[in-house]
């Protein structure tokens, strides 16, 4: 009988000479070489984190790099407001009342004289810590609240849940009106609280939602079976995961915070004079938006910038710790 004859061009091509085994070869040395490793590793091919994976790509968004450095701007000034304003906010010349913009005052005077650009500046102080302190307090009470609740459903969740429709139904302004028209404390503090008693369900439900789906995950599961108790699975392998969606929209509602501020100090309910704050100077500069629209323009604008700048802020980061965005 004949031998198979190996000239019929069905030949199987070596895998030293450019065959499969070489092209796979090939590709795995290239990503070897490449630096920082494939996607989603680090600079020695390990596995990055979510947190690591997401400032990898926050520091290639310029979104985030123009917001953060605003923000940076806001805080420094907020700290040391003097390194950019010499004088005193409370200082006022009725002589120089709804004057423009002269040598030294760049943003003229307003209603009582005072200089506008040095109670902008200050403003800023007042703004970026109602911000900063009722988003903490919100996310902090909202947090615990709707993580567990959502962690030991039951009663507890039922009750958090109908709390919650009532915070809900009353209107954030309205609710200001009434509550903040009965203080007479001129600080923050009490601005502060309201926001924090009628801002809280919202992070709740969100703290809720993602502990409610963290827990179902197989890495809780085998916690769980191996004897981990409550309080270890929560603050070791919940916790951690289910905090993403927080940080998100506890970010951006910073800014919304810091304009609901200039809201209730706008309609008189909020903060009051002698506190400088920007919702009070557009309330004084109303009246006036005709013969010297400086007096509102740059309070204003200055408010404006600083929302923008954390809802940027907020919509980086959302983009960042957000598989399904990626």
């Amino acid at each position: 009988m004949p031998e198979p004859s190996h000239d019929d061009g069905r030949a199987i091509a070596p895998t030293g000479a450019g065959g499969t085994m070489d092209l796979a070869t090939s590709e795995a040395e290239t990503l070897e070489k490449v630096p920082g490793g494939p996607l989603g590793t680090g600079p020695a091919g390990k596995p990055r984190s979510l947190w690591s994976d997401a400032w990898h790509d926050l520091r290639r968004n310029p979104v985030f790099i123009v917001a953060a450095l605003v923000i940076l701007f806001l805080v420094i000034i907020s700290i040391w407001p003097s390194l950019i304003a010499s004088g005193n906010p409370l200082d006022c010349d009725l002589a120089k009342a709804q004057q423009g913009s002269q040598p030294g005052h760049p943003f003229g005077f307003d209603g009582q004289g005072c200089d506008v650009y040095t109670r902008t500046v200050y403003g800023a102080r007042t703004s970026v810590t109602v911000g900063v302190c009722a988003t903490l307090g919100v996310a902090l009470l909202g947090s615990v609240l709707g993580g567990l609740a959502g962690f030991f459903g039951g009663a507890s969740d039922s009750l958090l849940s109908r709390l919650t429709d009532v915070f809900f139904a009353i209107p954030v302004v309205l609710g200001g009106l009434v509550l903040l028209s009965v203080v007479t404390s001129n600080t923050v503090w009490p601005v502060i609280g309201f926001m924090v008693l009628l801002g809280w369900p919202q992070i709740s439900r969100i703290a809720r939602g993602s502990v409610i789906t963290a827990k179902q995950n197989d890495y809780v599961q085998a916690a769980r079976a191996l004897g981990a108790s409550s309080s270890r699975l929560l603050l070791r392998h919940i916790t951690p995961n289910a905090v993403a969606p927080v940080i998100v929209v506890a970010t951006i509602a910073l800014g919304t915070y810091i304009s609901l501020e200039a809201t209730l100090s706008y309609l008189g309910v909020g903060l009051r004079p002698p506190t400088v704050s920007w919702g009070i100077d557009i309330s004084a500069a109303s009246p006036y938006i005709r013969n010297a629209p400086h007096m509102l323009l740059w309070p204003a604008g200055a408010l404006a910038v600083t929302v923008l700048a954390f809802i940027m802020l907020g919509d980086a980061v959302r983009d960042a710790l957000d598989p399904k965005l990626r």
